[in-house]
């Protein structure tokens, strides 16, 4: 238990879950003031969605990756559970709404598109740093938003967060959700972030 409570400081994983929390709040109460339906604007769901995982993205990467390459654990399980842990909390938050006066969903949905950004985010930590990981969903987020397009099947592939729900969307989220998976799990966070943190700690050294 020692350990899990030193990994989830590490991760900021307090500081994340009362982000996500805060964030889900404050949609729920935008909707509950400003509209008289309980059932909240598929688009609103997709951007609170979108807005919790970024919320969740600093977790995915800790004060030092380097190191955590050298130990002696299992990280490649421990990274998936805690991707798993990330899309479990997104569910919770989001849907805890149900009995509420705003509820968001439909449950698929919010399942889909918490799985799929979640796997754009992994993959882009693996990839370009956790620091720079919430850039695609963000951007692909949005665009897909303003702009949804039901034909031709490509259409509901590249704006599959906006679609409703269907085949396309829900393959192409299952695809990247597991590819996101899959890198993050076994290469971990790209370590430039930590790199580039060291280089200016030892300069900040030299220099004094």
């Amino acid at each position: 238990m020692r350990w899990l409570a030193l990994y989830l400081r590490s991760r900021r994983v307090p500081m994340a879950l009362a982000a996500s929390g805060a964030g889900a709040a404050l949609m729920w109460s935008l909707w509950s003031v400003f509209s008289d339906s309980p059932d909240v604007a598929p688009q609103m769901v997709v951007l609170t969605v979108l807005l919790l995982v970024a919320a969740l993205t600093a977790t995915l990467g800790g004060p030092d990756d380097s190191l955590e390459r050298t130990a002696a654990i299992p990280w490649a399980r421990r990274r998936a559970v805690h991707l798993l842990g990330a899309f479990v909390v997104v569910l919770i938050l989001i849907l805890a709404t149900r009995p509420t006066g705003a509820r968001f969903g439909p449950v698929l949905l919010v399942a889909r598109d918490a799985a799929g950004l979640l796997g754009v985010t992994a993959l882009g930590a693996a990839t370009i740093g956790v620091a720079r990981a919430w850039f695609l969903p963000l951007g692909w987020t949005l665009a897909a938003t303003l702009f949804p397009r039901p034909e031709p099947v490509v259409a509901r592939i590249l704006t599959w967060q906006a679609q409703p729900l269907g085949a396309a969307a829900a393959v192409t989220a299952g695809v990247l959700a597991l590819t996101g998976l899959v890198a993050y799990a076994l290469a971990g966070p790209d370590r430039s972030d930590s790199f580039l943190a060291g280089v200016c700690r030892i300069r900040g050294i030299r220099s004094t």
